[in-house]
């Protein structure tokens, strides 16, 4: 990108845990948009609540329902895009990438352990969601999930699904300072991203 700065890290990274810290404060901070194309090729989209970051990567979390329609969607088309804004400090991020799909038929034994770790780190009351009737089907019982129990020292359910967001390219507006970065990640000789960033108009 012609000006741009080259970073093996990602600075986009380090503005986004600014951005979380400093509003931490407003519980709403925690949730994102997540933007996925389905097989009809329309768009979707759906509020997310960030569940971190990989270790010593900027690939993000996200935990879902493997019965959920963004599956079939993510299945059809792997590209999303999250849209984030900050209402405290006026940031916005919109990032974009690959998803990975990872349920309990993953023959990866690494990503599997991504998984059962994600699932322990969710609240019992966050797990019990999992254990519910399908989502988006017509209602059949007045209390659905009521007599649902489930044992604290249990791993993951069938219904548990763990999204890992690759972001490929990140647009970052500060609409108090009116600066916008556009940063971009590109392969690198020893097969590790390289982010270059430039400043844009707003």
């Amino acid at each position: 990108m012609a000006g741009g700065t080259a970073s093996a890290s990602a600075p986009w990274k380090t503005l986004l845990l600014k951005a979380l810290d400093s509003n931490s404060h407003l519980k709403h901070s925690a949730f994102f948009q997540l933007a996925t194309v389905g097989s009809n090729g329309r768009p979707a989209n759906r509020t997310m609540v960030f569940r971190g970051f990989q270790e010593n990567c900027d690939k993000i979390q996200i935990n879902t329902d493997a019965r959920s329609s963004k599956i079939e969607d993510i299945k059809y088309c792997s590209f999303g895009e999250i849209c984030w804004y900050f209402t405290d400090s006026w940031e916005q991020f919109r990032i974009s990438g690959r998803i990975d799909i990872i349920n309990g038929s993953n023959l990866d034994p690494l990503k599997l352990q991504q998984r059962q770790k994600a699932w322990f780190a969710s609240s019992p009351k966050s797990r019990l969601q999992y254990l519910g009737p399908i989502p988006g089907l017509p209602v059949i019982t007045e209390n659905p999930g009521a007599e649902n129990q489930l044992d604290p020292s249990t791993g993951p359910v069938d219904a548990f699904c763990l999204l890992i967001l690759d972001p490929e390219q990140v647009d970052y507006l500060n609409l108090k300072s009116n600066e916008r970065l556009m940063f971009t990640s590109r392969p690198s000789a020893n097969g590790c991203k390289v982010w270059i960033f430039q400043k844009v108009n707003p």
